[in-house]
């Protein structure tokens, strides 16, 4: 392969700031450019949902790192102005401000953006969202006591302000379509731990909820009642953003598509994070993961392809989500309802536990809750895919890398 010059990542999130410190650290000596929509230097987003939007971290332990890191390594940052167009024959980014950065590489970076909230008359809802440190600050500044916080949407983004909220001793109200929290992803069994965790912190929590309509200060459920309140946040998921490719002609599916070294057709083009649809080696299809953890680790290995090094990626997904005083880590994958059984072992009353999905006897995926330093032993009883003893599994007493062996 020829010698690679010039790189240009778009997107300031997590997954472009780790791509450039990669690229670096692979030995890449040419000029790399990093275009971030947002005015800030790379930041991990978890904290905007967690720590510091708690008040527990500061905003500078989200960043990557410090701003002076890139000029120290010679990254030029092109920040507060977006991506709008790819040439891919003359391979160039044109920006917003007209710029155009040539390219010999090029890496899509630019995440997901959250959902709007589709029901007649949001706009005089003026419903808040939750993906920049400016949607953090603005939350953390109307969690207040007394203030009257309706959350759209139990998943982990509105489960995580719902806590923030109520431990600013707001009054909180979570709305949700489904008959349980994480149903989806976690389905009935533990989805109900984190009913049960959030009703016992204070929150109304409406499950099954149908939202007819808005208007200033208050939602319209389909049975006519109305939910008033001083801030509405809107955690109804997010979409990747894949505008700019698929306006130069890059194939799109739910993320933009990429084999299993994170190129995409054009084999000067690469997609890592939040925006990637990326094919799986084990489990032999496309996924696109919206955690931390696919941000973290997919931009070393598209800085290795880039660099024409030989690079998959085959992390089993991971996240993990601190709510009150739970604290919990999953590893692995289930398809909805695509498991016939889940172990539990620990205490599952005092949320001291470990679950696990199973389906004829191999694990799929497995949670640790308030419990440590096992993520390695779940992530090697996947990898396995092999039957094991379901009773020994649900005992404490039997050491995970026992199983984990045989």
């Amino acid at each position: 392969m020829d010698r690679v010059g010039d790189i240009v990542v778009v997107g300031g999130g997590l997954a472009g700031g780790r791509a450039v410190t990669a690229l670096r650290e692979e030995g890449h000596d040419g000029p790399i450019t990093l275009v971030g929509a947002e005015p800030h230097v790379p930041y991990e987003r978890p904290p905007l949902s967690k720590g510091y939007l708690q008040g527990k971290d500061p905003l500078e332990s989200a960043f990557v790192h410090p701003a002076e890191w890139y000029a120290e390594h010679d990254v030029e940052l092109r920040l507060g102005t977006r991506a709008t167009a790819l040439d891919r024959d003359a391979r160039r980014v044109t920006l917003a401000d007209g710029d155009a950065l040539p390219y010999d590489r090029l890496l899509l970076a630019t995440g997901a953006v959250p959902r709007p909230l589709a029901v007649p008359g949001a706009e005089q809802l003026q419903p808040r969202y939750l993906r920049t440190i400016e949607d953090s600050d603005a939350l953390k500044a109307a969690f207040t006591p007394g203030a009257r916080v309706v959350v759209v949407g139990a998943g982990w983004i509105g489960l995580e302000a719902a806590a923030a909220a109520r431990g600013a001793g707001a009054d909180v109200v979570v709305l949700e379509y489904a008959e349980l929290p994480l149903l989806r992803v976690l389905g009935p069994e533990m989805a109900q731990v984190f009913a049960e965790l959030h009703r016992e912190n204070g929150v109304d929590l409406r499950l099954g909820a149908r939202i007819a309509s808005a208007r200033a200060g208050a939602l319209v459920l389909e049975d006519g009642s109305e939910v008033e309140g001083d801030v509405f946040l809107a955690g109804v998921g997010v979409a990747p953003d894949v505008d700019v490719a698929r306006a130069a002609g890059l194939a799109v599916d739910d993320g933009v598509v990429v084999d299993a070294a994170l190129r995409t057709e054009d084999p000067a083009v690469f997609a890592a994070g939040d925006v990637a649809s990326a094919f799986h080696p084990r489990y032999g299809k496309h996924l696109r993961v919206e955690h931390w953890a696919n941000a973290l680790n997919q931009p070393p290995t598209a800085a290795r392809a880039m660099l024409g090094k030989d690079a998959a990626y085959e992390r089993l997904p991971y996240f993990f989500s601190d709510q009150y005083d739970l604290g919990m880590e999953y590893t692995g994958r289930v398809e909805p309802g695509g498991y016939d059984r889940v172990v539990v072992r620990g205490d599952l009353a005092a949320r001291e536990f470990v679950a696990f999905w199973t389906s004829a006897g191999r694990v799929l995926a497995g949670m640790n809750v308030n419990v440590w330093d096992v993520t390695g032993p779940i992530g090697d009883l996947v990898r396995a895919d092999a039957p094991v003893d379901l009773d020994r599994l649900a005992d404490p007493d039997v050491p995970l890398t026992d199983l984990a062996g045989g």
